[in-house]
C-alpha cells in the first residue's frame, strides 16, 4: 500500500466515527481533535474553570458525575478564581471529585509536549514512564537514545530527578523534569532491585522511530512497535513489512507500548483482519459503535506471535485483543495493563488543554478489559535476571511457538 493510500485510509477512519484522532498516551486511550489544535484565545481565569466545568458536566461519561451535585464546584469557586494557578488547582480538585485517575487538565506546557509526542518532537533522554502504585517506572527505554547509552533500564524505578526526589508527582510532573535544555544533562537516581544508582544523562532531540525490524533464525520476521503516537507509524510498519516479506512467520513485539493514536492501531489491526468489526466504543448513556474493518490493498496472513506484557497498555491491547479474538495471532507473555477507558483531549483556552474520559472501549467479541488486561495464550516471565543477562526468554519462546507452528503448516 503506498504512502497516499495509508493517508486515505486513516482518513476514511475518522470521518466514519466523528471523533477524529484517538490517542493513547501514557497507557492511557484517549481522542483529541486536530493533534496540533491549540486555542489561543486568552480568558479570565474564572472563565477558563467555569469553561472546563461545563465541559466536564456535559462531557463526562458517567452522566451522573460520581453521584454528586456538579453544580456545588462552580458555586464553591465562584468570584474565588483570580489567577491561571488557581484554575488549575480548583480544576485538579474538581475533576479529584470524579475518582477518576485518567481524566487530567493540562496546563500550557504540558499540553504542549502532548502534542510534541504526536509529532515526534521531544527533548528528553529516550524513556517512557508510568506510575504504577505511587512509583515512577521506567516502562522502555527506545533504542539509539542516551537513556540507552546510559544503560537505564526497564522496570528501574525513578527516585529523583537531579537530587530532587519524585515521590508523590505525576508521570506529567517527572516527565518535565527530565526534559530541558538540549545538551544539557539530567542526574536520574533510579533503583535497581535493591541497588540505588544514578545515571548522568545528556539530554538531545529524540528522533521518535516508533518501529524498527529484522530476520530472525531465517524464515522467521521480526517487528517491534514501541509505541502508537507517532504519525508515521503506519509507514513505518509497512516498510517494516516490506523488509520480512520473504519470511515464513512474523513476531509482533508490542511489549512496553503504553499507547498512541487509534487510527494507528487499527490500520495494523486491519491488516491482519480483512472484515468484521475491530473495536467497539461505548460512549456515555451507553451508546455503542463499532470501528470495522476497511478494504485495503494488502493484508498479513502467515503465523503470528505476538509479545505483550503489563506495559502492553490502550492501542497496544487494540490490537492484540482484536488479534486473538480472530485467531489471527498468538498471545505471548505476561497479561497486558488493562487500560480501556477512553479520553478526549480537548483545547482549551490559553493554550491549556483537558483529558477528559468520555467512553470505554470493547474488544470485538465484547470483552471490556479495563483493570483486567488480556491474559497471555502462552505465559512467559521475563526476568530482572534476563534483563541483566540480556537474554530475552520471551523472545526465544515465540521464536520457538512459531517454528513449530509453521512445521505443523507444512
Amino acid at each position: 500500500m503506498k504512502r497516499n493510500q495509508v493517508i486515505i485510509f486513516l482518513l476514511i477512519i475518522a470521518a466514519l466515527f466523528g471523533l477524529n484522532h484517538f490517542v493513547f498516551n501514557s497507557g492511557h486511550f484517549e481522542v483529541t481533535e486536530d493533534p496540533e489544535m491549540v486555542d489561543h484565545d486568552y480568558i479570565s481565569s474564572q472563565k477558563l474553570f467555569d469553561s472546563t466545568w461545563k465541559i466536564i458536566r456535559d462531557n463526562y461519561y458517567d452522566a451522573e458525575l460520581n453521584t454528586q451535585a456538579w453544580a456545588r464546584w462552580k458555586d464553591h469557586y465562584h468570584g474565588k478564581i483570580k489567577t491561571d494557578e488557581d484554575a488549575k488547582v480548583a480544576i485538579d480538585t474538581m475533576l479529584a471529585s470524579l475518582n477518576d485517575p485518567y481524566s487530567r487538565y493540562m496546563t500550557k506546557s504540558e499540553y504542549l509536549d502532548q502534542n510534541n509526542s504526536i509529532n515526534s518532537k521531544i527533548t528528553g533522554i529516550g524513556v517512557n514512564i508510568s506510575s504504577i502504585a505511587g512509583k515512577i517506572h521506567i516502562v522502555n527505554v527506545m533504542e539509539g537514545t542516551p537513556a540507552q547509552f546510559a544503560n537505564l533500564l526497564p522496570d528501574d524505578i525513578i527516585l529523583a530527578i537531579d537530587g530532587k526526589e519524585v515521590n508523590g508527582l505525576s508521570v506529567s510532573e517527572v516527565a518535565n523534569l527530565v526534559r530541558g535544555q538540549e545538551n544539557s544533562f539530567v542526574n536520574i537516581t533510579v533503583l535497581r532491585n535493591k541497588d540505588k544508582l544514578t545515571k548522568r544523562v545528556m539530554r538531545k532531540e529524540i528522533k521518535i522511530k516508533t518501529v524498527k525490524s529484522s530476520i530472525v533464525d531465517k524464515n522467521i520476521g521480526y517487528i517491534r512497535i514501541s509505541s502508537f503516537i507517532g504519525s508515521t507509524t503506519p509507514n513505518e510498519f509497512l516498510e517494516a513489512l516490506e523488509k520480512t516479506k520473504d519470511t515464513e512467520g512474523l513476531i509482533l513485539d508490542l511489549r512496553g507500548n503504553t499507547g498512541g493514536l487509534l487510527p494507528n492501531a487499527i490500520f495494523i489491526a486491519n491488516l491482519f483482519i480483512p472484515q468484521g468489526n475491530i473495536v467497539s466504543i461505548v460512549g456515555r448513556n451507553g451508546y455503542k459503535y463499532d470501528i470495522n474493518a476497511q478494504d485495503t490493498e494488502f493484508g498479513i496472513d502467515k503465523p503470528t506471535v505476538v509479545l505483550v506484557d503489563n506495559g502492553s497498555a490502550s492501542a497496544s491491547e487494540i490490537l492484540s485483543g482484536a488479534l486473538k479474538d480472530y485467531n489471527k495471532a498468538k498471545l505471548l507473555g505476561t497479561k497486558t495493563y488493562g487500560k480501556g477507558m477512553v479520553q478526549k483531549i480537548i483545547p482549551m483556552p490559553n493554550e491549556t488543554g483537558l483529558n477528559l474520559t468520555i467512553a470505554k472501549y470493547l474488544t470485538p467479541k465484547g470483552t471490556d478489559i479495563n483493570k483486567k488486561g488480556i491474559n497471555p495464550d502462552i505465559k512467559v516471565e521475563f526476568s530482572i535476571k534476563d534483563v541483566k543477562t540480556n537474554n530475552d526468554a520471551q523472545l526465544q519462546a515465540a521464536k520457538n511457538v512459531l517454528s513449530k507452528m509453521l512445521i505443523s503448516e507444512k
